[in-house]
This record gives C-alpha cells, sequence and structure tokens, in this order.
C-alpha cells in the first residue's frame, strides 16, 4: 500500500503573525515548523504500516520555499520511507484551490492508494484541501475522521458532529483527513531524527507537474485578502460588584454583548 501523507510548513501558531503589503502571511518574521494538525496525519500513517497487515510504504509531500523541507524532516523523523518537496517561486500565493491542484499533479506522479491529510493547516485553517484533493483525484473523500481502520479494501471511520455521531466509509483509493482526536502524535527518536537526514526527498518543480504558472500564484488565485489589521489591544475587563443586584448586573452585561 502506497500512503501519502500531506504535511504544511506553518509559522508558529504562538509567535504574533503579521501580513505583508501584497496580503499574504509574512513568514519571515515567525519561526516556521510542521502544521501540528498534520502530525495527527503522520501518525496515522504509521499507525497502519506498523499493524502488519501488509507491506506500507509512507511518503510526504509539502508545496512551499527551500525551508518547507524542515516540515518533511520532521515528519521523516517520526517515521516514514521518503518524502517529495514541491518548491516553485510561481506557486507564491496560491489559494486553496492552486495548492490543492500542484498536490494532486504530485500525488499522481508518484502514485497512491491512500492519501492522508490533517483536518486543516493552523495558519490558513479552512480545512477543505482534502475534499478539493478527492475531487481533482476522482476518488472518495473520507474526511474529519476522529479514528481510522483500513480493512479489505475499505477505509472507514467514526466522524463526530454537533448532533450526531457517523461512521463513514469509502473504497480505497481514496483521501483521508483525520481530526485532533484520533491519537496522539508521536515525538522523534534521536535515532528517528539521525536517520531522517538519509532518507531521499524529492524536488520538483510546476513543470516536473505539467502546470501551467498562470493557474497557481497571486495570478490564479480566486481569493484574496484585500486589507488587513492588527488586533486591537485587549482593554480593561468591566467589573460587576455584586452589592446585592449583582446577577442583574451580569444578565445586563452578557445580554448587551449577545451572549444570552
Amino acid at each position: 500500500m502506497k500512503i501519502i501523507v500531506c504535511v504544511k510548513h506553518v509559522p508558529d501558531a504562538a509567535a504574533d503573525r503579521t501580513f505583508t503589503e501584497d496580503g499574504t502571511t509574512d513568514r519571515a518574521s515567525v519561526d516556521s515548523l510542521l502544521s501540528e494538525l498534520d502530525e495527527y496525519a503522520v501518525e496515522q500513517a504509521l499507525r497502519i504500516a506498523e499493524s502488519g497487515e501488509t507491506d506500507v510504504e509512507i511518503s510526504y509531500l509539502t508545496v512551499g520555499p527551500d525551508d518547507a523541507r524542515d516540515a518533511l524532516r520532521k515528519a521523516l523523523a517520526m517515521g516514514g520511507d521518503s518524502a517529495i518537496h514541491v518548491s516553485d517561486e510561481d506557486i507564491e500565493g496560491s489559494d486553496a484551490f492552486g495548492t490543492s491542484l500542484v498536490l494532486a499533479r504530485a500525488i499522481e506522479r508518484h502514485g497512491f492508494d491512500l492519501v492522508l491529510c490533517g483536518m486543516a493547516s493552523t495558519d490558513g485553517t479552512m480545512g477543505v484541501v482534502p475534499a478539493m484533493l478527492a475531487e481533482r483525484l476522482g476518488v472518495p473523500a473520507v474526511t474529519r475522521l476522529e479514528e481510522l481502520t483500513i480493512e479489505d479494501g475499505t477505509v472507514s471511520g467514526r466522524r463526530e458532529g454537533d448532533g450526531a455521531t457517523v461512521r463513514v466509509h469509502g473504497a480505497l483509493p481514496a483521501v483521508v483527513s483525520v481530526t485532533d482526536r484520533s491519537g496522539d502524535a508521536r515525538y522523534p527518536s534521536f535515532k528517528g531524527i539521525m536517520a531522517a537526514k538519509k532518507k531521499p526527498v524529492e524536488t520538483l518543480d510546476l513543470a516536473d507537474l505539467g502546470i501551467d504558472p498562470a493557474m497557481v500564484g497571486r495570478g490564479g488565485a480566486r481569493s484574496a485578502v484585500d486589507t488587513t489589521a492588527r488586533r486591537p489591544p485587549r482593554t480593561k475587563g468591566e467589573i460587576v460588584v455584586d452589592e446585592g443586584a449583582g446577577g442583574a448586573g451580569l444578565a445586563a452585561f452578557l445580554t448587551a454583548k449577545k451572549f444570552i
């Protein structure tokens, strides 16, 4: 079984992130790392491989500039066999449509039985790329799973909704996304970190994938950021003094803020 795990190199969510003048995230001003939500997809791929039911080849795929390789090395340190890095200056500024196109072409080129993704990236937080990938690849999309099972050529799992818990399934090949409740991701061991340095990483560009640069990047994006503004500083909270009517004062405050 060939498993491809899509991972992303993102700005640290704990850092003070800003935008550049052209409306894209300023990645140079903060440290970046492997998206935490993608680590859950990496963990699920490794668990499938460790189940021993079938021979599994795990490859990691990312799109981004040179430093995006750090995300691939982190994933390879956790486990897996190889990685694919799509890097091209014309990709910069791509939206979800452009990103899904690049990912899909790279996946088709490599071949796959299962594509695993996190539920969303921690920078864009759109969560739509897995479904777009499935559409472009012409395979089922089995998304937002909290548990994952592969059996007899079928992927299945549990999805928690607002009002119900459902079980979803689809025939392989398929695209699957998992949530942060699917199982804690492992930490890379020292042995894994050293081994990751020797694992192959293939570098591709748009020409390798047969993609017209006009279809991606800012020029090909179907969405754009018009304006940005810094988050306003936190103001001092309102204190409700209870002198016998504290409950009424609290209720009035909550009503004014439309919390109740």
